[in-house]
């Protein structure tokens, strides 16, 4: 079978998807692109990574306002036109997803509108408004994705209960708003709503936000939120919703040593994603899923069907974006006969709250819990000029790294735009840098990408601005 006969199904046209389906046509496969969407971009685009981001970054011009009334600049406060922030944001979906169809139709990709369900291992049914169609294929690829999960328990037929993709629609800017889970979702639409004037109260059933992530960076997101949220309450679960008959909705929360019944305008449940395995007609193939939903793949994306690989969030956490787009290219890979694998040191993963926190590698309570002995280098931003230029010394640099060797085994930063510097900590990691590289590379002065440099100067004793504690 050459290459170039190669039919290749892809299902789903996310951030897996379709960066799937336009490789393997740069590489002369015949290639079917399916999903319900008019044009490629998946729930990343439509309904999640890019609107969020947006509705965030004018959540954090409203926050710069504020800030700069300590530089002696007042501009009062902001009128929010929520139908002209609706339309910006809708605009920017529209120019990405409308860009992604050129592309697709520029590789020839055929692109097949509907819901695809595997009738076997070489064949999709496709279904939209009752009409069928039957892709066949070589090989295919799962890139599904995730929903917005909803335990039983928080499941309420109302428009005064959103999921995260409702709270992105911004119908309206509530006076109270509760979040439920205090992960990354709910910390960043806390951030939004915050921002736009509810008045938001976040509830966790664990001890901690952000679970997973390092404690140290957290802590410093949790203190910024203090002054902004109306309440952080943690191990407190939600127990019942029901609607007010006065208007909005009735919550029971159960905390470690009381139970409380509170009104909210409206409730936003974060507490997760599931994968879109259901319903796809796997059971009609060999593929198989574990106890959480994930389809079950090996080292090269390949599922228990040899003919069937998965990617993205349906095949297993991180559910990122990232992540999914970077499996594809091994999953296309191997379909081509090369000897690619899914092996990566380091995913980073960025919260785009306010501070931002990224991290990738390594974490501290990763390696406590896996044994794994290291060092800890830390950089205040406090220390860092670029920091104090901008009024935002509320953040830190932090790295892990192997004892004797200094290689690099983690980044974590916390701080505005900390997004965008955790991609050096990336690289380090993936090509075993040690310290000194971090030490003896010069960053540009004054930028807060000097805050790596400079915490691998804190590890030697040779920062010229922060006199750490003797190792």
């Amino acid at each position: 079978m050459t290459t170039e006969r190669l039919r290749v199904a892809v299902l789903g046209a996310g951030p897996g998807g379709y960066p799937a389906a336009f490789l393997a046509a740069e590489r002369g496969f015949d290639v079917t692109l399916i999903d319900p969407r008019a044009n490629p971009g998946g729930v990343c685009l439509y309904i999640g990574c890019i609107p969020s981001k947006a509705l965030l970054h004018a959540a954090g011009v409203i926050r710069e306002a504020e800030h700069a009334s300590a530089f002696g600049i007042e501009f009062g406060a902001p009128t929010i036109d929520l139908d002209g922030l609706r339309g910006w944001k809708d605009g920017v979906v529209e120019k990405l997803t409308g860009g992604l169809g050129t592309l697709a139709r520029a590789r020839k990709v055929r692109m097949v509108h509907g819901l695809g369900r595997f009738v076997d291992a070489h064949t999709i049914r496709v279904e939209r408004d009752g009409e069928l169609a039957e892709v066949t294929f070589d090989f295919a690829i799962v890139a599904t994705g995730s929903s917005p999960a909803m335990p039983a328990a928080l499941r309420l037929d109302s428009d005064r209960v959103w999921d995260s993709t409702a709270a992105l629609e911004l119908r309206e800017v509530p006076g109270t708003l509760l979040i439920v889970g205090g992960g990354y979702i709910g910390l960043e639409m806390a951030t939004l709503y915050a921002a736009l004037g509810s008045k938001v109260t976040v509830v966790e059933a664990t001890g901690t936000l952000l679970a997973g992530a390092d404690a140290d960076l957290v802590r410093v997101l949790a203190k910024s939120l203090e002054g902004r949220l109306e309440a952080v309450l943690l191990e407190t679960s939600v127990t019942a919703l029901r609607e007010h008959a006065g208007g909005g909705v009735e919550v029971d929360l159960a905390g470690v040593e009381e139970q409380t019944t509170r009104t909210f305008d409206r409730v936003l449940v974060a507490v997760g994603r599931r994968p879109n395995s259901a319903d796809l007609g796997l059971e009609h193939t060999s593929v198989t899923t574990n106890e959480r939903g994930f389809i079950r793949v090996d080292h090269q994306r390949r599922t228990d069907e040899p003919s069937i690989f998965a990617i993205g969030d349906v095949a297993g956490e991180p559910m990122l974006a990232h992540k999914a787009t970077h499996e594809a290219r091994v999953a296309v890979e191997v379909i081509a006969g090369e000897p690619a694998a899914w092996e990566p040191a380091a995913i980073p993963a960025v919260v785009y709250t306010d501070p931002e926190i990224a991290w990738c590698g390594l974490t501290e309570q990763e390696a406590r819990a896996r044994g794994i002995e290291v060092e800890v280098t830390r950089f205040p931003w406090t220390a860092s000029g670029r920091a104090l230029t901008l009024g935002r010394t509320d953040g830190s640099t932090k790295i892990l790294v192997e004892p004797g060797t200094e290689r690099v085994l983690g980044v974590g930063i916390v701080g505005p735009g900390a997004g965008e510097l955790i991609a050096e900590g990336v690289l380090a990691v993936e090509m075993g840098a040690r310290l000194d590289d971090l030490r003896m590379s010069i960053h540009p002065h004054p930028s807060l990408t000097e805050t790596i440099m400079e915490a691998a100067e804190v590890f030697f004793n040779t920062s010229p601005h922060y006199i750490a504690r003797r190792r």
